[in-house]
């Protein structure tokens, strides 16, 4: 069994959260590597290569099972750095596919996955939505640095002094 402490709320933290492993890829814990978790409420987002592709996953803590998400992974696009929004309704995440890097959001309500930038030559890492799923922020490579971006659910790039992309 493997366990994982989580910096929650500033309330009962760190928090351990324990779960069972399993071989029918249906629990948190298996035998493929489990990269990036994110946690928000109840929601734990991860990615990870148990389906032969590098693909997102999203697991519901409270009732301690995966939850299916139809029309996000793709066999030819490396997910990564999953983050989904408070209420479980919106997913961000990183995808490469041919070298070039892209940042997508799924709607789990519509179920549909729409890229917000793609085709970017500069590598993008760390997406992260808003509690509220407003807003988005992620780093970009930039001339030997790592800048920060903030868009909307749209991936229009907000006016905030020092956004890259402005």
């Amino acid at each position: 069994m493997v366990s994982a402490f989580f910096l929650t709320s500033c309330s009962n933290y760190p928090r351990l959260l324990s779960f069972p492993f399993s071989d029918n890829n249906r629990s948190f814990n298996s035998r493929s590597s489990e990269l990036n978790p994110f946690i928000a409420g109840e929601y734990i987002t991860f990615a990870s290569d148990r389906n032969g592709s590098q693909d997102v996953f999203l697991f519901d803590a409270k009732n301690r099972r995966l939850i299916d998400l139809p029309n996000l992974n793709s066999l030819e696009e490396i997910a990564s750095n999953p983050s989904i929004s408070e209420d479980g309704r919106y997913l961000v995440f990183t995808g490469s596919t041919q070298g070039k890097s892209g940042l997508y959001l799924y709607d789990r309500t519509t179920q549909q996955k729409r890229p917000l930038m793609t085709q970017i030559r500069n590598e993008i890492r760390n997406p992260m939505i808003s509690s509220n799923g407003e807003r988005i922020t992620f780093e970009i490579a930039n001339n030997g640095q790592w800048d920060i971006v903030v868009t909307d659910l749209k991936g229009n790039i907000l006016n905030i002094p020092g956004n890259l992309l402005q």
